[in-house]
Protein backbone atom coordinates (compact mmCIF):
# COMPACT_ATOMS: atom_id res chain seq x y z
CA UNK A 1 0.00 0.00 0.00
CA UNK A 2 1.34 3.40 -1.02
CA UNK A 3 2.47 5.39 2.17
CA UNK A 4 0.92 8.87 2.10
CA UNK A 5 2.95 11.70 2.89
CA UNK A 6 2.54 15.88 4.23
CA UNK A 7 4.96 18.59 3.31
CA UNK A 8 5.97 20.04 6.79
CA UNK A 9 8.47 23.48 6.80
CA UNK A 10 10.09 21.42 3.81
CA UNK A 11 10.05 18.12 5.59
CA UNK A 12 8.16 15.14 3.87
CA UNK A 13 6.94 13.38 7.07
CA UNK A 14 4.37 10.44 7.30
CA UNK A 15 0.23 11.60 6.85
CA UNK A 16 -0.39 9.57 10.05
CA UNK A 17 2.18 11.27 12.23
CA UNK A 18 1.66 13.61 14.16
CA UNK A 19 3.65 17.14 13.65
CA UNK A 20 1.03 19.42 16.21
CA UNK A 21 2.33 19.74 19.87
CA UNK A 22 0.17 21.26 22.58
CA UNK A 23 1.15 24.60 22.47
CA UNK A 24 0.68 25.11 18.57
CA UNK A 25 -0.47 28.69 18.07
CA UNK A 26 -2.70 27.32 15.77
CA UNK A 27 -4.20 25.18 17.77
CA UNK A 28 -4.92 27.13 20.75
CA UNK A 29 -5.70 30.36 19.17
CA UNK A 30 -6.66 29.58 16.02
CA UNK A 31 -3.87 31.85 14.96
CA UNK A 32 -3.19 31.12 11.33
CA UNK A 33 -4.75 30.94 7.97
CA UNK A 34 -4.94 28.62 5.07
CA UNK A 35 -5.38 28.25 1.20
CA UNK A 36 -7.87 25.90 -0.56
CA UNK A 37 -6.01 24.78 -4.13
CA UNK A 38 -6.65 22.21 -7.10
CA UNK A 39 -4.38 20.63 -9.45
CA UNK A 40 -5.84 19.99 -13.28
CA UNK A 41 -4.28 17.97 -15.92
CA UNK A 42 -1.08 18.42 -13.61
CA UNK A 43 -1.15 21.92 -13.42
CA UNK A 44 -1.70 24.32 -10.42
CA UNK A 45 -5.26 26.24 -11.05
CA UNK A 46 -4.83 30.03 -10.41
CA UNK A 47 -1.74 30.10 -8.34
CA UNK A 48 -0.90 33.49 -8.50
CA UNK A 49 -4.37 35.02 -7.20
CA UNK A 50 -3.75 32.18 -4.18
CA UNK A 51 -0.07 33.51 -3.84
CA UNK A 52 -1.69 37.13 -3.70
CA UNK A 53 -4.03 36.74 -1.06
CA UNK A 54 -2.11 33.90 1.33
CA UNK A 55 0.39 36.57 1.40
CA UNK A 56 -2.37 39.20 1.79
CA UNK A 57 -3.35 37.51 4.61
CA UNK A 58 0.12 36.79 6.34
CA UNK A 59 0.63 39.93 6.42
CA UNK A 60 -2.52 41.30 7.90
CA UNK A 61 -1.73 38.95 11.09
CA UNK A 62 1.38 40.47 11.08
CA UNK A 63 3.37 37.08 10.19
CA UNK A 64 6.85 36.81 8.68
CA UNK A 65 7.58 35.33 5.64
CA UNK A 66 4.79 36.28 3.44
CA UNK A 67 7.10 37.68 0.61
CA UNK A 68 8.73 33.52 0.68
CA UNK A 69 4.90 32.14 -0.27
CA UNK A 70 4.53 32.99 -4.28
CA UNK A 71 3.41 31.56 -7.15
CA UNK A 72 7.16 29.91 -7.71
CA UNK A 73 6.80 28.47 -3.99
CA UNK A 74 3.47 26.94 -4.51
CA UNK A 75 3.82 25.29 -7.86
CA UNK A 76 7.40 23.96 -6.43
CA UNK A 77 5.82 22.85 -3.26
CA UNK A 78 2.58 21.00 -4.70
CA UNK A 79 4.53 19.54 -7.46
CA UNK A 80 7.37 17.88 -4.97
CA UNK A 81 4.44 16.53 -3.06
CA UNK A 82 2.65 14.88 -5.81
CA UNK A 83 5.89 13.31 -6.86
CA UNK A 84 6.52 12.14 -3.25
CA UNK A 85 2.77 10.49 -3.31
CA UNK A 86 2.66 9.51 -6.51
CA UNK A 87 -0.18 11.85 -7.18
CA UNK A 88 -0.87 12.42 -11.33
CA UNK A 89 -2.85 15.25 -12.83
CA UNK A 90 -6.22 16.01 -10.57
CA UNK A 91 -5.07 16.90 -7.08
CA UNK A 92 -6.70 18.82 -4.23
CA UNK A 93 -4.20 20.82 -1.81
CA UNK A 94 -4.48 22.36 1.38
CA UNK A 95 -2.00 24.46 2.62
CA UNK A 96 -2.31 25.63 6.11
CA UNK A 97 0.61 28.62 7.65
CA UNK A 98 0.53 29.22 11.30
CA UNK A 99 2.32 31.49 13.49
CA UNK A 100 5.32 29.65 14.80
CA UNK A 101 6.12 31.42 18.46
CA UNK A 102 5.31 30.83 21.47
CA UNK A 103 3.36 32.69 24.13
CA UNK A 104 -0.22 33.57 25.49
CA UNK A 105 -2.45 35.59 23.14
CA UNK A 106 0.61 37.73 22.65
CA UNK A 107 3.56 36.04 20.69
CA UNK A 108 7.02 36.24 21.87
CA UNK A 109 7.63 35.89 17.73
CA UNK A 110 5.81 36.18 14.53
CA UNK A 111 7.67 33.31 12.64
CA UNK A 112 5.53 31.66 10.16
CA UNK A 113 5.24 27.74 9.76
CA UNK A 114 3.36 25.66 7.22
CA UNK A 115 1.86 22.10 6.45
CA UNK A 116 1.08 21.09 3.00
CA UNK A 117 -1.31 18.07 2.19
CA UNK A 118 -2.96 16.68 -1.01
CA UNK A 119 -5.19 13.98 -2.02
CA UNK A 120 -6.46 12.97 -5.35
CA UNK A 121 -9.13 14.21 -7.75
CA UNK A 122 -11.22 12.10 -10.44
CA UNK A 123 -12.24 15.05 -12.32
CA UNK A 124 -9.83 17.06 -14.45
CA UNK A 125 -12.65 20.05 -15.33
CA UNK A 126 -15.23 22.19 -13.25
CA UNK A 127 -17.78 19.91 -13.47
CA UNK A 128 -21.09 21.46 -13.38
CA UNK A 129 -23.39 19.48 -10.64
CA UNK A 130 -26.10 17.46 -12.42
CA UNK A 131 -28.49 17.57 -9.60
CA UNK A 132 -29.07 21.49 -7.71
CA UNK A 133 -27.66 22.05 -4.58
CA UNK A 134 -31.11 22.57 -1.66
CA UNK A 135 -29.93 24.91 0.89
CA UNK A 136 -31.42 27.62 3.68
CA UNK A 137 -29.58 30.27 5.59
CA UNK A 138 -28.30 29.97 8.55
CA UNK A 139 -29.11 32.42 10.91
CA UNK A 140 -27.87 30.86 14.70
CA UNK A 141 -24.45 33.06 14.42
CA UNK A 142 -23.20 35.88 11.78
CA UNK A 143 -19.51 36.81 10.55
CA UNK A 144 -18.00 40.00 11.42
CA UNK A 145 -17.19 42.38 9.21
CA UNK A 146 -13.32 43.45 9.81
CA UNK A 147 -9.95 43.71 8.48
CA UNK A 148 -9.35 39.31 8.20
CA UNK A 149 -12.98 39.12 6.80
CA UNK A 150 -11.40 38.44 3.53
CA UNK A 151 -9.12 35.77 4.00
CA UNK A 152 -9.50 32.21 5.05
CA UNK A 153 -8.26 32.14 8.89
CA UNK A 154 -8.36 29.28 10.96
CA UNK A 155 -11.20 30.77 12.90
CA UNK A 156 -13.67 29.23 11.48
CA UNK A 157 -16.72 28.31 14.20
CA UNK A 158 -18.91 30.21 12.18
CA UNK A 159 -18.45 27.87 9.36
CA UNK A 160 -18.66 24.77 11.92
CA UNK A 161 -21.99 25.76 13.40
CA UNK A 162 -23.85 26.44 9.74
CA UNK A 163 -22.25 22.85 8.52
CA UNK A 164 -23.77 21.52 12.04
CA UNK A 165 -27.36 22.89 11.11
CA UNK A 166 -26.82 22.26 7.14
CA UNK A 167 -26.60 18.23 8.81
CA UNK A 168 -29.23 18.85 11.16
CA UNK A 169 -31.44 19.77 8.19
CA UNK A 170 -30.64 18.07 5.61
CA UNK A 171 -28.96 20.53 3.39
CA UNK A 172 -27.15 20.27 0.73
CA UNK A 173 -25.46 23.57 1.61
CA UNK A 174 -26.22 26.85 4.07
CA UNK A 175 -25.53 30.51 3.66
CA UNK A 176 -23.84 32.86 6.19
CA UNK A 177 -25.14 36.29 7.35
CA UNK A 178 -22.66 39.16 8.42
CA UNK A 179 -23.05 40.98 11.27
CA UNK A 180 -25.64 43.31 9.62
CA UNK A 181 -27.88 40.72 8.53
CA UNK A 182 -27.17 40.32 5.02
CA UNK A 183 -25.94 37.21 2.58
CA UNK A 184 -22.19 37.23 2.99
CA UNK A 185 -20.96 33.51 2.24
CA UNK A 186 -21.74 29.92 2.25
CA UNK A 187 -19.97 27.29 4.46
CA UNK A 188 -17.18 26.62 1.71
CA UNK A 189 -18.25 28.85 -1.41
CA UNK A 190 -18.78 32.32 -2.52
CA UNK A 191 -22.40 33.28 -3.42
CA UNK A 192 -23.75 34.43 -7.04
CA UNK A 193 -27.10 36.11 -6.94
CA UNK A 194 -29.26 36.15 -10.75
CA UNK A 195 -31.77 38.88 -10.59
CA UNK A 196 -33.58 40.79 -13.00
CA UNK A 197 -30.76 39.61 -15.65
CA UNK A 198 -28.12 40.61 -13.85
CA UNK A 199 -25.12 38.99 -11.78
CA UNK A 200 -25.15 40.42 -7.86
CA UNK A 201 -22.71 38.81 -5.76
CA UNK A 202 -21.71 40.44 -1.89
CA UNK A 203 -18.86 43.03 -1.96
CA UNK A 204 -15.84 42.27 0.13
CA UNK A 205 -16.69 44.91 2.36
CA UNK A 206 -19.59 43.07 3.51
CA UNK A 207 -17.07 40.50 5.04
CA UNK A 208 -16.93 37.58 2.37
CA UNK A 209 -14.33 35.50 1.82
CA UNK A 210 -12.43 37.35 -1.31
CA UNK A 211 -12.39 33.86 -3.26
CA UNK A 212 -10.15 33.08 -6.22
CA UNK A 213 -12.34 31.45 -8.00
CA UNK A 214 -15.36 34.66 -7.37
CA UNK A 215 -12.36 37.01 -8.95
CA UNK A 216 -12.12 34.30 -11.55
CA UNK A 217 -15.98 34.10 -12.30
CA UNK A 218 -16.65 37.98 -12.32
CA UNK A 219 -13.68 38.59 -15.00
CA UNK A 220 -15.14 35.90 -17.09
CA UNK A 221 -18.80 37.31 -17.11
CA UNK A 222 -16.97 40.66 -17.67
CA UNK A 223 -15.12 39.91 -20.60
CA UNK A 224 -18.60 38.04 -21.97
CA UNK A 225 -19.96 41.34 -21.43
CA UNK A 226 -22.44 40.04 -18.51
CA UNK A 227 -22.69 42.66 -15.77
CA UNK A 228 -21.66 41.97 -12.41
CA UNK A 229 -22.54 43.86 -9.39
CA UNK A 230 -20.86 43.60 -5.85
CA UNK A 231 -23.10 44.78 -3.50
CA UNK A 232 -25.34 44.43 -0.12
CA UNK A 233 -27.64 41.90 -0.39
CA UNK A 234 -30.62 41.07 1.47
CA UNK A 235 -31.23 37.65 1.93
CA UNK A 236 -34.74 38.39 0.90
CA UNK A 237 -33.76 38.45 -2.47
CA UNK A 238 -32.68 34.31 -3.01
CA UNK A 239 -37.18 34.27 -2.75
CA UNK A 240 -37.36 36.17 -6.00
CA UNK A 241 -34.06 35.63 -7.77
CA UNK A 242 -33.81 33.64 -11.00
CA UNK A 243 -31.05 31.80 -10.57
CA UNK A 244 -28.22 31.07 -7.52
CA UNK A 245 -25.01 29.80 -7.72
CA UNK A 246 -21.51 29.27 -5.70
CA UNK A 247 -18.12 28.93 -6.43
CA UNK A 248 -14.67 28.02 -4.64
CA UNK A 249 -11.62 27.05 -6.06
CA UNK A 250 -11.73 23.62 -5.81
CA UNK A 251 -15.02 22.84 -7.07
CA UNK A 252 -15.87 25.37 -9.75
CA UNK A 253 -19.43 26.44 -10.11
CA UNK A 254 -22.18 24.80 -8.50
CA UNK A 255 -25.82 25.67 -8.91
CA UNK A 256 -28.50 25.81 -6.36
CA UNK A 257 -31.63 24.57 -7.47
CA UNK A 258 -33.96 24.69 -4.07
CA UNK A 259 -34.54 27.29 -1.13
CA UNK A 260 -37.69 26.71 0.87
CA UNK A 261 -39.70 26.51 -1.66
CA UNK A 262 -38.67 28.73 -4.38
CA UNK A 263 -36.97 26.98 -7.68
CA UNK A 264 -34.04 28.22 -9.40
CA UNK A 265 -33.01 28.05 -13.54
CA UNK A 266 -29.24 27.67 -13.95
CA UNK A 267 -29.03 29.33 -17.78
CA UNK A 268 -26.43 31.80 -16.64
CA UNK A 269 -24.78 29.95 -14.51
CA UNK A 270 -23.90 26.74 -17.51
CA UNK A 271 -22.71 29.45 -19.57
CA UNK A 272 -20.34 30.55 -16.96
CA UNK A 273 -19.26 27.18 -16.03
CA UNK A 274 -18.96 25.93 -19.91
CA UNK A 275 -16.65 29.84 -20.03
CA UNK A 276 -14.48 28.67 -17.12
CA UNK A 277 -13.44 25.03 -18.68
CA UNK A 278 -12.62 26.55 -21.85
CA UNK A 279 -10.21 28.71 -19.43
Amino acid sequence: MQQEYILHNDEFILKNQPIITADNRSFRYGDGLFESMRMSNGKLKFAELHADRLRAGMKALKMEGATLFDEYFLKQKTNELCKKNKLKDNVRFRLSVYRAGDGLYTPNSNKSGYVLEASALIESTYELNKKGLIVDVFDELTKPVDKLSNYKTCNSLVYVMAGLYKKQYNLDEAFILNQNGFLCESISSNIFVVYDKQIYTPALTEGCIAGVMRNVVMNIAKTNEIPVIQAQINPEVLKEAEEVFITNALGGIRWVMGYGRKRYFNEVTKLLSDKLNAL
